[in-house]
C-alpha cells in the first residue's frame, strides 16, 4: 500500500476515454492534454509488414485519400475494439505522447468503456493498455463517466438520468448511490447519423459523399426539429455519371436524413424509463434527462426528446467532454474510483 502510494508520486497516472471517433487523455494533476481521432494511418510494404505513419488529427486529414499501400484506419467500432493491434498501438502512441518519455514509472490507466461490453471486450481492453505500457488499468463504464463529468452527484440517493450519444454508441444509465441502477447501450450514434445522411444525399441528389463531409454537415447545419431559418450548406462530392458536382444542402434535408436514428436512441431512453423502478422515478421527473457526448450538440435535441418522453430534458455545460471530465475525475478521486470501480 505504502509502495504503491510511492510509485504514485513519480508516475503520471491517465484517464484514457477510448472513444470510437475521439480518445481523450487526462493526466493526474494536468487535466485534459491530448484529444484526437480514434484513426491510424498505416503504411504496408511490399513484404506485408505495417508501419504506423500518423495517429490522431493528422492520420484523420488522410481518410480517403490515401494511396493502396496506405490504410487509414478507424481501430475502434461501436465502441468496442476492433482491430486489437492497431488499439495497441494507438493506445501506446498516446501514453507516449502523454507522458512525453520523461517518467521512468508506467502509469496507473482508467480507461472508459461502453456499457454491456462482454468479458472478452473488457480483456482486450485491459490487455491493449498493458501491453502499451500501464502498471495497473482500471475500467469505468461511459454512462456513469458521463454523469459524474456532467456534474450529477452519482453518490447520492437520489436518481438521475444521462445520455451519452457518442460515435459509435449511445449510452443510457440511471444513478444513484455511487453505482448503476439502469443502463442501456445502443449501437446508433454519431456514425449513424453520418452513414444516413450520405445514404440520403446519394438517393435524392444522386451524389456520393465520403464520411468527413457527412460529418461536417450534421456539424454545420444538422437539427432534430424545424428551425425558424433553414440552414444551407454547399455539399461536394461525385455524382452518377463520375463527375464531381456541387449541390445545396439544406438543414430540413439533414433532419429527415436523421429522423431514423434519432427514433431509436429515444426508443432506448423510453425502455429505459419503463424499467425504472418507483421509488427513482419521483426523483427523475425532478431532475429530468441531461445530454452529454457530441451528439448532444445536434440543434434542438433536448427538445425534440422531452416533447417525446414529457420531461425535462438539458444539455450538459461541455457534453463533448463530458465523459473525460468524468474519467479524469475518477483518476483524481480515490475513493471515487474505489466506489466505482469495485476495486
Amino acid at each position: 500500500m505504502l509502495f504503491d502510494k510511492l510509485i504514485g508520486l513519480f508516475s503520471n497516472d491517465m484517464a484514457i476515454d477510448l472513444g470510437t471517433a475521439n480518445t481523450i487523455v487526462s493526466v493526474k494533476g494536468k487535466g485534459i492534454i491530448i484529444n484526437e481521432p480514434s484513426v491510424v494511418a498505416v503504411q504496408s510494404n511490399r513484404y506485408g509488414k505495417d508501419k504506423i505513419l500518423a495517429v490522431g488529427q493528422e492520420a484523420k486529414q488522410m481518410i480517403g485519400k490515401t494511396p493502396l499501400n496506405i490504410q487509414a484506419v478507424r481501430p475502434m467500432k461501436d465502441g468496442v475494439i476492433a482491430d486489437f493491434e492497431m488499439t495497441e498501438m494507438m493506445i501506446r502512441y498516446f501514453i507516449e505522447k502523454a507522458h512525453a518519455r520523461k517518467s521512468f514509472i508506467r502509469p496507473r490507466i482508467i480507461i472508459c468503456i461502453p456499457f454491456g461490453i462482454t468479458q472478452v471486450e473488457r480483456k482486450a481492453v485491459k490487455e491493449s493498455a498493458l501491453s502499451a505500457g500501464a502498471r495497473e488499468v482500471f475500467l469505468v463504464e461511459e454512462p456513469m463517466a458521463a454523469a459524474i463529468g456532467a456534474g450529477i452527484p452519482v453518490a447520492d440517493p437520489s436518481g438521475y438520468v444521462v445520455v451519452d450519444i457518442g460515435g459509435g454508441t449511445t449510452e443510457i444509465g440511471v444513478t444513484s448511490l455511487g453505482g448503476l441502477v439502469l443502463s442501456k447501450s445502443i449501437k446508433v450514434a454519431g456514425d449513424k447519423f453520418d452513414k444516413s445522411i450520405m445514404e440520403y444525399v446519394r438517393q435524392n441528389y444522386n451524389l456520393y459523399i465520403g464520411e468527413r463531409t457527412a460529418e461536417n454537415i450534421k456539424i454545420e447545419i444538422g437539427s432534430a426539429i424545424k428551425q425558424d431559418q433553414e440552414l444551407k450548406i454547399k455539399v461536394k462530392g461525385r455524382d452518377n455519371s463520375g463527375l464531381l458536382s456541387t449541390i445545396e444542402l439544406g438543414s430540413e434535408g439533414v433532419r429527415t436524413a436523421i429522423k431514423e436514428p434519432l427514433r431509436e436512441i429515444v426508443s432506448a431512453v423510453r425502455s429505459v424509463l419503463e424499467d425504472m423502478p418507483p421509488d427513482l422515478a419521483g426523483d427523475i421527473v425532478d431532475n429530468g434527462v441531461i445530454l452529454t457526448g457530441g451528439g448532444a450538440l445536434i440543434r434542438g435535441l433536448d427538445k425534440y426528446l422531452s416533447d417525446i418522453i414529457k420531461l425535462p430534458v438539458k444539455v450538459a455545460e461541455e457534453p463533448l467532454l463530458a465523459v473525460a471530465y468524468g474519467t479524469s475525475n475518477v483518476l483524481d478521486q480515490d475513493d471515487l474510483l474505489k466506489l466505482i470501480t469495485n476495486e
